[in-house]
């Protein structure tokens, strides 16, 4: 290369530098589905006519969104993704970009150029650096099953729609500060990479505890998004259930205190045959109680002997 060229080379990039040393780094926010403003502001606007500067932007990957080339849009180099969605406003040096997508996040380069009869001149560089957000939609509890006394709560929680990635999802329930949920699951639609989130539970009601009240968190990395509370009231028993429990107990009871009646009341064992010296004694006594019946009635029969002749 002939040495003025690498010398010219050199003073143009060193004469550019110079101009962009300066450059401009800005954030912006925008809502899915809505407007992004990415600004460049231009301090020498009072000096310097639009008809003779070159603006334009272009995103990370070096397609171009926008150009306005000496007093009027061209659209001969904006990159097909973005023709339709761009719209410049000149009192503010801004361009706006409509119907944003989750897609769209990342850098941003705006580009003010001084177009003299040979070459151009970068004047000024604005680096913007896009977010996108969606709000998730209110987290939804619902229930799988009639609460009833014999059987526990199932529920589950969803939020769908939003960006950034959520941090957690959580259910809180009456008089505790404790943090509940079985099954938390996120997912990201492969199209709009919006993120959707749920969360399960599963619990009975505590002892004694007839009524209770279940909310479901969502935490983004900017807020707190809660359910509706849910109130549940555990079924009582219907009168008819009622008094057939009660009945059943009652014969139960009744059941086991004649069962105890009966063996506390059971008759002793029948004592052994008894011994034959036993039943000897037992007939001469019988023997004995005969001789002193004879004796007592002999007077009777003397008495009767006469009267008999």
């Amino acid at each position: 290369m002939d040495p003025r060229c690498t010398m010219g080379l050199a003073i143009l990039i060193f004469v550019t530098v110079l101009l962009i040393s300066d450059a401009v780094s800005v954030e912006t926010q925008a809502y899915f589905n809505g407007t992004a403003y990415l600004p460049c502001p231009f301090t020498k606007a009072q000096n310097i006519s639009l008809s003779e500067l070159v603006v334009f932007w272009q995103d990370q990957q070096k397609l171009v969104l926008y150009e306005h080339y000496l007093g009027t849009e061209k659209l001969d180099s904006v990159n097909a993704k973005y023709l339709g969605r761009t719209s410049f406003d000149r009192n503010n040096w801004t361009l706006r970009l409509h119907n944003v997508q989750i897609k769209d996040m990342g850098s941003y380069d705006c580009f003010i150029q001084k177009k003299p009869p040979t070459g151009s001149i970068i004047l000024q560089q604005t680096l913007t650096e896009l977010s996108v957000i969606a709000n998730f939609s209110e987290p939804e509890i619902k229930l799988a099953q009639n609460v009833t006394g014999n059987s526990g709560i199932n529920l589950t929680c969803t939020s769908k729609q939003g960006h950034p990635k959520p941090k957690k999802m959580y259910f809180l329930i009456t008089n505790s500060t404790n943090e509940y949920g079985d099954n938390m699951q996120i997912s990201q639609d492969n199209v709009t990479e919006l993120f959707s989130i749920s969360n399960s539970l599963s619990l009975s009601f505590p002892d004694d505890v007839w009524h209770m009240t279940v909310v479901c968190v969502l935490e983004t990395e900017s807020m707190k998004i809660s359910s509706k509370p849910l109130n549940f009231t555990q079924e009582f028993p219907s009168p008819q259930t009622y008094w057939k429990e009660i009945t059943a107990s009652v014969t139960v009871a009744l059941l086991l205190v004649m069962l105890l009646i009966i063996v506390c009341h059971k008759k002793p064992n029948q004592p052994s045959r008894p011994s034959n010296t036993a039943s000897k004694l037992e007939r001469d006594s019988n023997a004995d109680r005969e001789t002193i019946n004879l004796k007592e009635l002999e007077p009777q029969i003397a008495s009767a002997k006469p009267n008999a002749e």
